[in-house]
């Protein structure tokens, strides 16, 4: 079991620490709306890292073929997905830079809960077809050290879901220190824009 564990640590921090375009998001969302909503944020990216392990333990190389065709429309998902919300959120900034509202809620009108920043990157993440990929390769390539009995699989799966939530909490811990450096209109615009760039252009590189 203690094999199973180290391997899911590794599996979880592999595919959390590089920081991609919902990474950087979820940067952005909590330093405009707080630690509570970023919190639920991360635990909903954990919370799909854990499914596709669990998927991946389960499956094993039964997937590679049956994800193969649909790749490439996931990846356009994605993207698309991605670079709405990026237009979103730099919509939102404007507007509540032009009105001089220093509020620091996603929306206004309907603000971000911690419940629905849940959802939200559990969709958006489970919508990225290299998160299954990731950990279908990393079985496979284990081999006769991959996790076959329930505890071991259990285990491997925990420990991914422990190792992403603990990542990405600590980005959302970044991003709420950087949300209380940000006292003005001006300083919460600047970082909006620059970090929906940033989640448009890595969102565009899935496809390109």
């Amino acid at each position: 079991m203690t094999g199973a564990l180290v391997a899911g640590l590794v599996a979880g921090y592999g595919i959390a620490i590089p920081v991609g375009a919902v990474g950087a998001y979820l940067v952005a969302v909590t330093a405009r709306t707080g630690w509570r909503t970023g919190a639920g944020a991360a635990l909903g990216v954990a919370t799909a890292d854990g499914l596709y392990a669990l998927v991946a333990v389960l499956g094993g190389s039964a997937l590679v073929p049956l994800l193969t065709p649909v790749m490439t429309p996931l990846r356009w998902v994605s993207a698309v997905v991605l670079v709405t919300l990026a237009v979103r959120a730099a919509w939102t900034a404007l507007r509540a830079y032009r009105i001089r509202d220093g509020a620091t809620r996603d929306d206004g009108e309907d603000p971000l809960t911690p419940l629905r920043a849940y959802l939200t990157f559990l969709g958006i993440t489970v919508l990225n077809p290299m998160t299954v990929i990731y950990f279908v390769a990393l079985i496979l390539a284990t081999g006769p050290g991959a996790p076959t009995t329930a505890v071991d699989q259990t285990a491997f799966v925990l420990a991914a879901v422990t190792a992403s939530a603990s990542w990405q909490l600590f980005l959302a811990g970044g991003g709420a220190l950087l949300g209380r450096g940000l006292t003005g209109p001006r300083g919460r615009l600047t970082t909006a824009l620059l970090s929906s760039t940033l989640i448009a252009g890595l969102a565009i590189a899935l496809v390109v």
